[in-house]
This record gives structure tokens, C-alpha cells and sequence, in this order.
């Protein structure tokens, strides 16, 4: 084999190989931003379903509240009514 031949296939077998380099590369890039992207949804899945947990404690927390609330006044109710304190106020 000539000089001349040998740099061809010397030349051509780092052209392949810078080929299947790129390739390589676009295929790890490529793999990288499909990670990447699914990394992304599921801290926004997590970020909703948080969310929505606290929205759903917010509102029972409320409602305990207010329950919690409506029984403290009947308890005054009840002592009021149960010491006539209630009616003194009225027959006046």
C-alpha cells in the first residue's frame, strides 16, 4: 500500500470516528435533556400535589376551628342558660 493510501485510510478512519463521536455526543445530550425534563415534572407534580395538601389541611383546619368555635359558644350558652343569666337580661 502506497503512502498516499495509507493517509486516505488513516483520514477517512478519523473522519468515521469523529462521526460516531458526534453521535455520541447528541445521543448523550439528547438522553440528558429527556432527563432533565422529566426531573422538571415530577418536582412540578410534587410542587402541586404539596400544594394541594395544604390547601386540604388549610380547610380543615378552618372547619375545626369553627366547629371548635360553635361548641365553646354553646358551653356559654349552656351555663348561661343554666344559671338563669340569660332570662335575667331579658325580664328587665
Amino acid at each position: 500500500m502506497s503512502n498516499m493510501q495509507q493517509n486516505f485510510n488513516a483520514g477517512q478512519t478519523k473522519g468515521n470516528a469523529q462521526a460516531k463521536t458526534e453521535e455520541w455526543i447528541e445521543s448523550a445530550q439528547n438522553t440528558a435533556n429527556v432527563a432533565r425534563d422529566k426531573a422538571s415534572n415530577a418536582a412540578q407534580s410534587t410542587h402541586d400535589s404539596a400544594q394541594q395538601g395544604a390547601d386540604q389541611s388549610a380547610g380543615f383546619l378552618q372547619q375545626t376551628g369553627e366547629k371548635m368555635a360553635n361548641m365553646a359558644q354553646g358551653a356559654v350558652d349552656g351555663v348561661k342558660n343554666t344559671l338563669r343569666m340569660g332570662d335575667q337580661t331579658s325580664h328587665k
